[in-house]
């Protein structure tokens, strides 16, 4: 497991009280489920048993929109956390 760091926006942001939380995950599922022991005002309303509720998007390093809990995350990622509803 390497360090990524999780961008959270709009809701996410305000639940958790700051802009970034640095987890130790290899995937997105492990990276969610440290992100709900981290902060665990968002399980349930933002994650749940590791992968993101309906509404909620995670785009990878800025390159692409991921969803499966096995998506491998390269050491130093980073995952921005943000919601599919507008005005999120």
């Amino acid at each position: 497991m390497s360090r990524v760091v999780l961008e959270l926006y709009g809701i996410a942001r305000r639940r958790a009280g700051r802009e970034e939380v640095a987890v130790q995950a290899a995937t997105l599922g492990e990276a969610l489920r440290a992100l709900a022991r981290e902060v665990p005002d968002l399980e349930g309303e933002v994650v749940r048993d590791g992968e993101l509720l309906a509404d909620w998007r995670a785009n990878l390093s800025g390159a692409r929109f991921v969803r499966a809990a096995s998506t491998p995350l390269p050491p130093g990622s980073r995952v921005l956390i943000l919601s599919a509803i507008a005005g999120g």
